[in-house]
């Protein structure tokens, strides 16, 4: 995809853009999801809200020079070094993980599908996650 083309170019400038990069597309789509909120497109939002978190937790990994190669190995690699060591509470593992259940299961189970009720209460700890995740990164 364009993404990764687009983070190839940024490789080649300092990891610290790059981490820089990632911080704003989980911002940008973090804004995406809310779009779609306001539109009740839930299986779309749950979608946004996923992709602004793991953008947030690559940053992250990255800054820490972690650089899984899936959307599996970033949950792991984020729960191993982050979560399990207690730098990130406890509950942002399970929002990211309950997040990639059903991110997968919104985009590929064709009867499955979200509600305000699931999806509206993600919003606030996703934009925590992100903030978090910048302080980490720029301390």
């Amino acid at each position: 995809g364009f993404g990764l083309d687009l983070e190839k170019c940024i490789v080649s400038g300092s990891k610290k853009d790059l981490v820089k990069y990632r911080l704003s597309r989980a911002k940008e789509t973090l804004e995406d999801a809310q779009i779609l909120a306001d539109n009740k497109k839930w299986n779309s939002t749950i979608n946004r809200l996923y992709y602004a978190a793991y953008y947030a937790v690559m940053a992250l990994l990255l800054d820490a020079d972690l650089k899984p190669a899936t959307h599996n190995g970033a949950k792991s690699s984020f729960s191993e070094h982050f979560i399990k060591k207690e730098l990130i509470p406890k509950k942002y593992g399970k929002i990211y993980s309950q997040l990639f259940t059903w991110r997968h299961k919104g985009d590929y189970d064709d009867l499955y599908d979200f509600t305000q009720d699931t999806v509206e209460p993600y919003f606030e700890p996703v934009q925590e996650l992100i903030e978090l995740v910048e302080k980490m990164v720029n301390t």
